[in-house]
């Protein structure tokens, strides 16, 4: 099954988990606006965890979705700030990260969606706050996480403000990359275990891989 990223001509698959190049906030505009307003005329939950975008000015440039499909406000779309959602408590956490999407994703699922769609923002991880340093391990993590439910994951990284080493990074957890209008698969990606056990990590899951 492949669904509509919401670009053109750019399909994605359930279980994908995609690191969303752009540069500047009119492009990062684009990708999030195209993929959350597909979603929501498929019917898909969506949920989106912003920094640099006001989720003001998202929510209203989703407001005027055609007519008989979901609208923002009929509870398909959720908007977080990333203080709601990956800085919860002041400092950047795996697990409680994880369990985060867990929380917003299964009951979505189990509620009726057949698939949840999800957006974070990641220009949170560019300042040095408590925790930072451990998103390259849930970046891994979270492959093992795709698998346990219809869904899709979109990690938007701005690369006039993204270092080359955290690109790096990104490239090697990442198992598909968008990047000048086209979806890659991404030959750089490393398995989990694989790229954990060679940064000396041990899983914070009990993920099935893939």
């Amino acid at each position: 099954m492949t669904v509509p990223l919401g670009l053109p001509g750019l399909s994605i698959q359930p279980g994908d988990h995609i690191c969303a190049f752009h540069r500047g906030a009119s492009a990062r505009q684009d990708i999030l606006t195209g993929y959350l307003r597909v979603g929501l005329s498929s019917g898909d939950k969506c949920i989106c965890v912003l920094d640099r975008t006001d989720p003001e000015v998202l929510a209203a440039a989703l407001g005027d979705a055609p007519a008989g499909t979901s609208q923002p406000d009929d509870g398909a779309l959720e908007i977080y700030r990333s203080q709601e959602a990956y800085l919860a408590g002041g400092a950047f956490s795996v697990e409680a990260m994880l369990a985060f999407w867990e929380e917003k994703v299964g009951p979505a699922i189990a509620g009726g969606y057949r698939l949840a769609r999800a957006a974070g923002e990641m220009t949170w991880s560019l300042r040095q706050l408590p925790g930072v340093t451990d998103l390259v391990s849930y970046e891994a993590e979270l492959n093992r996480f795709m698998p346990r439910y219809p869904q899709v994951i979109l990690c938007l990284w701005d690369l006039e403000v993204t270092s080359g080493e955290v690109l790096v990074d990104m490239l090697k957890t990442h198992p598909r990359v968008l990047i000048g209008g086209i979806v890659w698969d991404n030959p750089y990606y490393i398995e989990p275990a694989e790229f954990l056990a060679a940064r000396g990590l041990a899983p914070r899951t009990a993920g099935t891989g893939r």
